[in-house]
């Protein structure tokens, strides 16, 4: 199957796109650029898509994500430290993201041959991102199969969907995703800090995988603590 895979240059989705390099026929990475702070992470995807052999594409989101306003992604708010599944990552939604980005993929997909368009959401993302979970995935699908009916037929690829993100570690390994070469920290420093959310969760999914994280975290430890007040409510 011909697939775009949506990769932001994370662990997740540049573990997808070597996912699908394996098993399917890939066609080409896309990125979005939202006037997210951690941009950084784009780099990221590029390399993978040089590394992978395939057309990167980055398409400007930029207008759009400067009016998706009250999200620690894209405006003057702190990105909160501690565990995905504390209240306090709500600050990290950036609303309709998803669907905005799945659609502009959906029609880069029809347009260029593609069969299918995959994303990396996991089962860990349900907690705080609605545009992450099954009930999204169908409904999206549902829609674009009318949007495209008699004209393409795309199928939105998300294989992760059910899994903890630790099954995305193990995978990635198997295909052997240079996991150092990846970029999670939403906070776009020089190094992953190692306290918000997607730091957390990335250290946490390395140990339950049973993986060495090659990653440099300016606060290694933090994880452990993160996981212990969250084991504690």
């Amino acid at each position: 199957m011909k697939t775009l895979v949506i990769c932001s240059g994370g662990l997740d989705s540049v573990s997808l796109a070597h996912k699908v390099a394996a098993e399917q026929t890939l066609t080409r990475l896309v990125s979005f650029d939202y006037g997210q702070r951690h941009r950084k992470e784009l780099d990221f995807a590029a390399r993978a898509a040089d590394r992978l052999g395939v057309p990167f594409h980055l398409i400007d989101m930029r207008g759009i994500g400067a009016v998706l306003t009250g999200s620690a992604l894209t405006d003057d708010v702190p990105v909160p430290d501690g565990h995905y599944t504390e209240a306090s990552m709500a600050a990290t939604v950036v609303p309709n993201r998803n669907a905005i980005m799945l659609s502009v993929a959906f029609g880069l997909a029809t347009a260029q041959g593609d069969e299918a368009v995959a994303t990396a959401v996991h089962g860990g993302d349900h907690f705080i991102y609605p545009d992450c979970r099954p009930g999204f995935a169908k409904s999206f699908q549902a829609m674009q199969n009318h949007a495209l009916d008699g004209y393409a037929n795309v199928f939105l690829y998300t294989p992760f969907i059910d899994a903890p993100k630790s099954a995305i570690v193990t995978e990635g390994a198997r295909h052997h995703t240079p996991f150092a070469d990846t970029w999670s920290c939403y906070k776009g420093g020089d190094m992953h800090c190692g306290r918000c959310g997607t730091c957390v969760e990335r250290r946490e999914a390395f140990d339950l995988a049973g993986v060495a994280d090659p990653t440099a975290y300016a606060d290694p430890d933090f994880w452990e603590i993160a996981i212990s007040r969250k084991a504690a409510c």
